[in-house]
């Protein structure tokens, strides 16, 4: 069995299938049809799905090598066993944010012509309103639920072994325009389960709580994959919930786990949080351009250390890693680059910038993605679109230690240069989180006819006493004596919500234009 795997991913799954076949792969906390609401797998019960799975998609759904098979649906084992399915065809798997409108979903789907949509329960309705010529839909159960074929012909893929077959294709969020499909292959896939690997140093015993969405690379490709590849146990939970989250410290007790910085906060204000026992925990990953270091300090006065996995949809993502034993001396930085990974740091020369200064984080690594699919004038399919001589310049400004520690400062189309000064929003964010009754911040440049423009500061009340009593006065006394007079904000403006993407990463451009009564 294992000799007739050609793609490099399915190979290792049935060699852990062989190796290792009772060891517990998957433990999905979120199926009503089980009476404790958990399904468990082991590696041998994975890979046997993933047989059956593969043989419907090639003989029931003609799926073969190009073809993409999308996933409309909240986190669940067969996400990961029809994406290692289309591993083994040659196919491409297309996870799809269930958070967007069906106009925007049918966006994506104009641009990716999947052969096949599939679908859980609770989406089904979407599934159904989406009407794209020549796409055809099926529930999740379905891939499972009958018998299938045996000894159906795989595709041999050993020919593309310098490129390696696309497997993942994974749509950017579109804050800024139309959304663009970033393409993985199976090699980069592999690449960045290694940098995964070396991230976290995986050991047999972990067991990896994975709450965040499967349809984003954060979410798949930070942990969840490569611990599988490393024959690593996941708990996989339908989608983040506080309660949930903090109740598998008791039941689960996983090893490690990935939190972004809006649930992080969600995790901080719930009524468990102060009585939850963290001690199964050797470390959280987060990632985001920026983390807000009083979120970092709360983790690690619970005697948890946050490490940083740094990167991007195009980069697979694993690029920077601040790794655990370096987290609570280097709080607030992103780390050194993963072994297989070159980072540099350009100025607006072009030129790389010497330690301390802030350049651009360029990153060439065989886990980035091999292009944008259909590029503008380039056709359809994947290309080498996206990337300068095999460099993805990622729009974040770092500044790099002089032992090569890097940190970002923020993005570039975020910073405000107010009277020809840089000013970095993250700084100030920092700041304003320490402030007591501020629960979330975002600062963004607003155009103004002196400056330029000038910095202006949105705030999220905490919902306590402190936090309904806050005021701009407040606010501004508060950064006076710790800034710079020409960072400090022109305006405070106070909201019920910020606008995020899916991730929980503010969307700033949509602040703006929230601010300034303009489409982003």
């Amino acid at each position: 069995m294992q000799a007739q795997e050609s793609s490099p991913i399915a190979a290792r799954f049935a060699q852990l299938a062989q190796t290792c076949g009772s060891a517990p792969a998957i433990t999905f906390r979120g199926d009503a049809r089980q009476a404790c609401g958990t399904l468990a797998c082991d590696f041998a019960q994975f890979w046997r799905h993933v047989e059956r799975v593969t043989a419907h998609l090639q003989s029931g759904w003609g799926v073969q090598p190009g073809d993409r098979v999308a996933w409309l649906g909240f986190n669940h084992p067969l996400q990961l066993v029809t994406l290692v399915a289309c591993a083994r065809l040659g196919a491409m798997f297309l996870p799809l944010n269930f958070r967007l409108a069906v106009p925007e979903l049918q966006q994506v789907l104009h641009d990716a012509q999947p052969r096949l949509l599939v679908h859980d329960t609770h989406h089904a309705p979407s599934a159904r309103a989406l009407q794209t010529q020549g796409l055809a839909h099926t529930e999740q159960d379905s891939l499972l639920a009958t018998a299938s074929p045996r000894g159906l012909p795989l595709p041999d893929m050993h020919g593309d072994v310098h490129s390696g077959m696309p497997l993942l294709l994974v749509y950017t969020s579109g804050t800024t325009g139309l959304p663009k499909g970033a393409v993985h292959t199976q090699a980069a896939l592999m690449a960045n389960a290694r940098a995964s690997a070396w991230a976290h140093d995986f050991v047999p015993s972990d067991k990896v709580l994975s709450t965040l969405p499967l349809f984003h690379v954060g979410g798949l490709c930070i942990q969840t994959l490569p611990a599988l590849l490393a024959g690593v146990e996941v708990v996989l939970h339908p989608r983040f919930d506080p309660a949930a989250w903090l109740g598998e410290m008791d039941i689960g007790r996983p090893s490690l786990s990935l939190l972004v910085p809006a649930t992080m906060r969600a995790l901080f204000d719930h009524p468990l949080w102060a009585s939850a026992s963290l001690s199964s925990l050797r470390g959280i990953m987060t990632g985001s351009s920026t983390v807000p270091e009083a979120y970092l300090q709360t983790l690690h006065a619970r005697g948890v250390p946050v490490g940083q996995v740094y990167g991007s949809t195009e980069t697979g993502p694993v690029s920077i890693v601040l790794r655990f034993s370096d987290a609570m001396a280097r709080v607030g930085a992103s780390g050194w680059p993963q072994p297989e990974a070159q980072v540099k740091l350009i100025g607006a020369d072009g030129q790389e910038v010497g330690p301390t200064q802030t350049g651009e984080v360029c990153v060439r690594a065989p886990n980035l993605m091999r292009g944008y699919w259909r590029a503008p004038g380039l056709g359809p399919g994947p290309s080498d679109h996206g990337l300068q001589e095999g460099w993805f310049h990622t729009g974040d400004l770092a500044q790099a230690a002089q032992d090569g520690c890097i940190t970002i400062v923020g993005r570039s189309k975020d910073m405000v240069i107010s009277g020809g000064e840089n000013i970095y929003p993250a700084e100030i964010e920092n700041l304003l989180l320490t402030l007591p009754g501020v629960a979330e911040v975002a600062v963004v440049g607003l155009p103004d006819p002196r400056w330029g423009e000038v910095p202006v500061a949105v705030l999220v009340r905490s919902a306590d006493a402190t936090g309904q009593a806050l005021s701009a006065e407040a606010v501004l006394a508060h950064l006076q004596p710790r800034i710079a007079r020409f960072k400090l904000p022109r305006q405070v403006v106070f909201l019920d919500s910020l606008p995020k993407s899916a991730l929980g990463k503010v969307q700033k451009p949509a602040l703006q234009a929230l601010l300034t009564g303009t489409n982003p």
